[in-house]
């Protein structure tokens, strides 16, 4: 296994989109393990004087252009060995801050109420890497759990240049929190080397992020990118170490659900050979169906299920 560096920089992000005709930034093997840095927020963001800014921040803020409104990516990266119909397996080995401070921003006419909040508030939050808390203006020290809000690979080439704020089936901005240390990531390959990009890290974020933002911040990564041949996956899954999870994204929140649950009920079939009726079953009486986002246009719900009752 080859590990291989790729910081954030002018060169190495872009900013705003997905498409398929990005040129990768970097091309590894299949199974070698890839540390990633990246930065988060347009010039609105940056904070008061005393916290550590990235200075490839402000070189991208002075000097990259936004393809589309969105967010900072790194990459794309190039997979030796992906083609369409494979599946891209993003294990998640690390995430760890880069930063001393996060922000979190409500938007007028944004966010899952967007009628009953008149005044835009950029709020900064000191982050404490020692103690692993964010301190609240209200003086509340909340615990930190960082993850990638991003994590997506090119969309089909048909597509053209796409919002990274919209997730879909080439993953994108989930804003699942599941997908931390220990998770993997299956994500459907649309174009020769999958051209993987992450970034939006987050230091804390519920499940529904609700008010836009989560807080936002800098993270590097550590990831092991590994290809599975002619899988046929079309949607993206995950699995932690004590659960399967499927996902829905649409605009519509019950459609969401709709999808989480279709797929986990292939994905039981799949994994423990139960009937259609049977996997119904289980998931009514075992599946946990969580509210993952609503404020990315499109809504997400995941499905989580114990891997202990698959034997």
């Amino acid at each position: 296994m080859t590990t291989h560096h790729l910081t954030a920089s002018v060169e190495t992000c872009h900013w705003g989109a997905f498409d398929a005709a990005l040129p990768p930034v970097l091309r590894i093997a299949a199974g070698d393990r890839l540390i990633v840095d990246t930065v988060s927020g347009g010039p609105e963001a940056l904070p008061p004087a005393g916290f550590h800014v990235p200075p490839e921040l402000l070189d991208i803020h002075a000097r990259s252009v936004r393809l589309m409104p969105g967010h900072i990516l790194t990459g794309p990266v190039f997979v030796e060995g992906a083609e369409p119909g494979d599946t891209l397996e993003v294990r998640i080995v690390d995430v760890r801050l880069r930063q001393d401070w996060g922000y979190n921003a409500i938007r007028p006419l944004a966010g899952t109420l967007p009628l009953d909040f008149h005044q835009a508030r950029m709020l900064n939050i000191p982050l404490d890497a020692e103690r692993m808390v964010g301190r609240l203006p209200w003086g509340l020290d909340l615990p930190l759990h960082p993850f990638f809000g991003i994590l997506g690979v090119a969309p089909p080439p048909n597509w053209g240049r796409i919002t990274s704020i919209i997730p879909r089936s080439h993953g994108g901005n989930l804003d699942n929190k599941q997908l931390g240390p220990g998770a993997s990531l299956f994500l459907p390959v649309h174009v020769p080397g999958a051209l993987f990009s992450c970034g939006d890290g987050h230091g804390a974020q519920g499940d529904g992020e609700v008010c836009t933002t989560a807080i936002e911040t800098a993270l590097q990564g550590t990831f092991e990118l590994i290809v599975h041949k002619a899988t046929g996956l079309a949607y993206p899954r995950a699995e932690t170490p004590t659960h399967l999870i499927t996902m829905g994204m649409d605009p519509d929140l019950d459609q969401c659900l709709v999808i989480a649950l279709r797929d986990m009920i292939v994905l039981l079939g799949e994994r423990a050979g139960l009937s259609r009726e049977d996997a119904y079953t289980l998931c009514s009486l075992a599946v946990d169906f969580h509210v993952t986002q609503t404020v990315n246009t499109h809504r997400g719900v995941h499905a989580m299920l114990p891997k202990s009752l698959l034997g």
